[in-house]
């Protein structure tokens, strides 16, 4: 039986409660990909379907609406799967067990792929609503962008006519996002060559740090546990004869580390004083966002030899001077970080140094200048340097007809002006902004409420409103 049958939007709930019944993770989207194929051919509508599993179909105007610019509706089919550790299911065969509570909508034991299932129901809602007044539609309906947006990155766009595109990915009702970054990840490889040295071994602990997204949350202004082991490091070198054993931390290039830890051969009493000194320094210099932030040490015992002591003067060098956190806010909207970096992972084997961090920036050139200034770091140092998972960033537009129009319909229905607003983040509206040359684009959506780490409960009665504005849009689109 039909859990949310009675719900209104009945087209929009309809088709979302039919796709959570399929398995769609990233990854896992062939069957959702056929289902959407499946809904074209049964309406007559054409549409493209690649080897990627994604898909676009299209919709000719409706009456009165032929000489209309067409218009994009784009979200992603594929979603989060995780799952309460009680929970039974195997998402990568099993659909979601749907319920309701209150105004929300939600998967019992598991996530509820809200984010983007919505955006696909509203599209196939308008697609499949013969009443509905709408200038040409271009729906299109992506995989896997959950886990690097590959869809996107792989879609051939060239049979698109449209140039402004509605993205129903926000999860925040009222907030417009105009703006998105671009981004890389950088990889340094610094070689170390080791020799013995005769000095006790000791493990140092940096610990305590709050950390958080690397793009949301870089303007925090919270330590990073990588760069702060550089600045440990590169003080006990300075009072004493030092050498680096290996050095690690953080577990994702998109997250600030929280922590990092080195074993070195030094001195054991000035080291532990170095240490102490450096608790005391950076409790007060993070005494607002990092208040437990602590440098411990302790006796360690370790089988590889040193570094060598040029080894490890350039491991030190790296981990100080290499560029991290903001470096550029934005001059066109206030508050807004333009450019920055965060050092995510460090790792040390026998033969070198290698440290990944990711990249951002809503403006190419200065993307492309953090790449430079690492990569020319690092040969100096006598390491290597490569990109990887570079995406471009979505520029925000002075002048968007569209952003208008959205403005105008969402403050006639709500009776107050919008959020209108940039990420620091990366979203597929950067990767269609760079196919679609002069692409106008706006991204909104119904609210999401958090359980755990994910918005995995999706309000009713934000929908209903959504969709409203929606339908509202397209019908002001008449040429």
């Amino acid at each position: 039986m039909a859990v949310l049958e009675h719900l209104e939007p009945g087209r929009v709930f309809h088709f979302f409660e039919q796709m959570s019944a399929i398995p769609r993770g990233s990854g896992n989207t062939k069957a959702v990909s056929d289902w959407l194929a499946e809904f074209a051919r049964e309406r007559g509508l054409r549409y493209q379907q690649d080897a990627l599993n994604n898909i676009i179909i299209f919709k000719d105007a409706s009456a009165g609406y032929e000489g209309a610019e067409p218009v994009i509706l784009q979200g992603h089919m594929d979603m989060v799967c995780e799952k309460a550790p009680d929970c039974g299911k195997d998402m990568t065969r099993e659909g979601l067990d749907l319920a309701i509570d209150g105004d929300f909508v939600y998967a019992k034991g598991t996530t509820l792929g809200g984010d983007d299932g919505i955006a696909v129901a509203m599209a196939l809602a308008v697609l499949d609503d013969e009443s509905l007044p709408h200038p040409p539609i271009e729906a299109v309906i992506t995989v896997d962008e959950e886990t690097g947006m590959d869809g996107a990155m792989g879609i051939d766009v060239s049979g698109l006519k449209g140039r402004r595109m509605l993205n129903i990915d926000s999860e925040d009702e009222g907030v417009f996002t105009v703006s998105c970054a671009g981004g890389a990840r950088m990889d340094c490889v610094l070689p170390v060559r080791r020799e013995a040295f005769a000095a006790p071994v000791q493990r140092i602990t940096v610990q305590g740090l709050v950390g958080g997204h690397s793009g949301t949350e870089i303007d925090k202004g919270r330590g990073n546990g990588v760069q702060l082991m550089g600045r440990v490091l590169a003080s006990v070198a300075e009072e004493t004869e030092l050498r680096l054993v290996e050095v690690c931390g953080g577990l994702k290039d998109n997250a600030i580390p929280t922590g990092a830890q080195a074993l070195i051969s030094a001195n054991a009493e000035v080291t532990a004083e170095v240490c102490r000194r450096m608790t005391q320094s950076l409790r007060e210099e993070y005494r607002v966002t990092d208040p437990d932030v602590e440098v411990t040490v302790e006796p360690a015992e370790t089988a590889m030899l040193p570094m060598d002591a040029v080894s490890t003067r350039r491991a030190v060098c790296l981990l100080v001077c290499h560029p991290n956190g903001v470096q550029v806010m934005s001059a066109d909207i206030p508050g807004l970080v333009q450019t920055s970096l965060n050092m995510g992972i460090l790792t040390t084997g026998e033969t070198e140094v290698h440290l990944s961090s990711s990249v951002r920036s809503s403006v190419e050139s200065q993307k492309q200048m953090l790449l430079q200034r690492i990569a020319c770091l690092t040969a100096e140092l006598g390491g290597e340097t490569s990109t990887r998972g570079e995406y471009p960033g979505w520029a925000y537009l002075p002048d968007s007809p569209l952003r208008d129009l959205m403005v105008e319909v969402f403050t006639d229905q709500y009776g107050y002006e919008p959020k209108v607003e940039a990420i620091h983040a990366g979203l597929e509206c950067g990767l269609f902004s760079a196919k679609l040359p002069g692409l106008d684009c706006v991204s909104f959506g119904p609210d999401l409420k958090e359980i755990h780490t994910f918005r995995e409960k999706m309000s009713i009665s934000s929908v209903q409103r959504v969709w409203k504005m929606l339908v509202e849009l397209l019908r002001r689109m008449k040429p």
